[in-house]
């Protein structure tokens, strides 16, 4: 597996095959962010998207907490942050809510693998995924209503459109911590894992993934994060149309179903 350049001190950025796999890397501090994550996560997924063989990414964490969300402790007096993303920002000012998959995420699938607490940040990233395994010990929770904080990454609007609305408002108005158990039977997570195994269950899953079509694996993405539950169904699958045309002209829709009649793999090229 190799590092790319991309990675920052506090985000370690890796290509294993098609999977980029993304690790927070602050564990001195619960993998709370800082700048240099941020800068590091907001790379990860803008090469995500640009580059073509990269079918998904994976985003885990070192150390026994997956992430702490902001940093309290530095919260008063704000981070020192590095001339490079001061620079960025003056160029993306939403630099901060694409590292955390809040505005412009990625067109391509992103698996979670948390081990341990993930908390406030740590759970409102999770909501910007679409996979996710969990350690079966693993903690949950959007707790900024505890420290008189807004949620801003985008918890109060996504997490009732992913899990029933009653769920959603116990999560967000009492803040409390949220177990693996619950998670999963609540729809949060996709499933659960022993301890320490999140990360090959998620490579697991990003296999399947990269046996897949490119053109149809965006064109799925696309239409389960752009076509909401508040659309009517008339004009949700007017949009889903537009979406599968493209697909099913393509060279890759003509090879996975050669390949099915001559049981063989597919040899997608994403054209």
């Amino acid at each position: 597996m190799a590092e790319l350049e991309i990675s920052t001190k506090n985000c370690i950025v890796e290509q294993e095959g098609a999977t980029l796999i993304v690790t927070l890397n602050r564990p001195e501090a619960k993998n709370a962010f800082s700048p240099e994550m941020l800068l590091g996560l907001y790379k990860a997924w803008r090469l995500l998207d640009e580059d073509d063989s990269l079918m998904c990414a994976i985003l885990t964490a070192n150390g026994d907490t997956f992430c702490a969300g902001m940093d309290l402790k530095a919260g008063a007096e704000g981070h020192r942050s590095t001339d490079e993303f001061m620079e960025l920002m003056g160029t993306v000012p939403n630099v901060h809510w694409q590292a955390l998959l809040r505005d412009n995420r990625p067109n391509k699938p992103l698996i979670l693998a948390v081990e341990g607490y993930a908390l406030a940040g740590g759970t409102e990233i999770l909501a910007g995924t679409d996979i996710r395994v969990a350690a079966e010990d693993a903690i949950f929770g959007v707790t900024e209503v505890a420290r008189g904080l807004y949620p801003m990454a985008g918890s109060s609007i996504r997490l009732p459109r992913q899990i029933p609305y009653c769920l959603a408002a116990e999560i967000l108005l009492l803040g409390r911590h949220i177990s693996a158990a619950e998670a999963l039977e609540w729809g949060l997570v996709n499933r659960l894992v022993p301890k320490g195994e999140t990360l090959a269950e998620a490579k697991k899953i990003a296999e399947q993934i990269s046996a897949t079509g490119p053109l149809a694996l965006k064109a799925i993405v696309k239409s389960l994060r752009d076509i909401q539950c508040d659309v009517p169904e008339a004009e949700a699958m007017l949009q889903s149309d537009e979406l599968a045309n493209p697909v099913f002209a393509s060279s890759d829709a003509k090879e996975g179903m050669r390949a099915f009649k001559e049981k063989r793999k597919a040899q997608f090229t994403g054209q």
